[in-house]
């Protein structure tokens, strides 16, 4: 009887291990919240402007697509910095001390405080809305970042944006650039403006600012050195302050344009934009891919926008007497936002 017990015990035990053993390449091998487990990241958005919510509301698209949803197999911390760097700086060092299994970043200020926090516990870091990450010092090449982080960037479309501007202001010879001195994103999207622009027969007047206090005189700073436009980059603290400018371009009866859809919709006269929600989606496949094992930052190329579409604002197109130029007849329209 002891012998048959023991047999039957042996049995029964190997029966339960090939049993786990099974269970374990499941989960492995499978797809979606099975394989994905539980996670918790932590994103960090640097202030709130409608491109960079458009671009968290595709992050979790983006995620949800490789299998994660918060509530189910996610939790995420969501912090905002409110525009203040030395917040970032402090969320970032939150996250990290708490070990997430990753950091999300929003705009370029919120990934360098998040990569400077994480790079010490080997966190990974993906970023979106950074226009150019290799001047921010987050990737050593936007092919092969080298580094615990990568992500998308939001390079704009310059040359078609500069083509349209010529288009729409024929006689013009002066584009007003307004943008943050210690925003990396907008000193080397401010060299690309320079290159391309006299090849249009414009010449870039720009206004450097270090703060929001500075704006609504940094943009009366321009208007008095007779530029003809403003050209509006992806500049967190000009965008987060676009009532200062427009009030000044206003006043003086020059068009802004902007660098996004929401920034015409909020009173500028155009932009060839670029789709922020599809940007953070491409993000958060990014991530969820690093999630799962299936992918590695220092590996994984920096996904960039490739084209926009044109957009303009019929209300600010008639207020300044302009004419819809017959190449952007067919472009995507909207009024201003009351």
């Amino acid at each position: 009887m002891k012998r048959t017990s023991r047999l039957t015990a042996a049995v029964l035990a190997g029966a339960v291990a090939l049993s786990c053993t099974a269970c374990g390449s499941s989960s492995a091998s499978g797809t979606g919240s099975a394989a994905a487990g539980s996670k918790k990241i932590g994103v960090i958005q640097y202030t709130t402007v409608p491109s960079l919510d458009n671009c968290y509301k595709g992050f979790l698209k983006g995620l949800a697509d490789e299998g994660f949803t918060e509530g189910k197999n996610l939790t995420i911390d969501f912090q905002n910095a409110q525009a203040e760097t030395a917040t970032a700086d402090t969320q970032a060092q939150t996250m990290a001390a708490k070990k997430y299994d990753l950091l999300g970043a929003i705009a370029t200020p919120a990934a360098m405080s998040a990569y400077a926090a994480a790079k010490q516990d080997n966190i990974p870091v993906v970023f979106t809305a950074v226009s150019d990450p290799v001047a921010a010092k987050l990737v050593q090449s936007l092919d092969k970042p080298g580094s615990l982080a990568t992500g998308s960037s939001d390079q704009l479309p310059l040359e078609a944006q500069v083509k349209m501007i010529r288009a729409f202001l024929p006689k013009a010879s002066k584009i007003g650039v307004l943008y943050t001195t210690s925003e990396p994103n907008s000193v080397s999207t401010l060299a690309r403006l320079k290159e391309i622009a006299p090849k249009y027969n414009f010449e870039v007047v720009e206004q450097g600012v270090t703060n929001a206090s500075e704006v609504a005189s940094g943009a009366q700073a321009l208007v008095a050195k007779g530029v003809d436009c403003f050209n509006n980059f992806t500049d967190n603290n000009v965008v987060n302050n676009l009532p200062s400018e427009l009030q000044a371009a206003d006043k003086a009866g020059i068009p802004v344009f902007g660098s996004e859809e929401e920034q015409v919709k909020n009173g500028c006269l155009a932009s060839v934009s670029i789709d922020f929600v599809a940007l953070g989606e491409e993000t958060g496949k990014i991530a969820g891919k690093i999630l799962k094992g299936e992918a590695k930052p220092e590996d994984t190329k920096v996904y960039v926008v490739q084209k926009g579409k044109p957009i303009y604002n019929t209300d600010v197109l008639s207020k300044l007497k302009l004419t819809l130029p017959a190449d952007y007849q067919d472009a995507q329209k909207t009024t201003t936002k009351q």
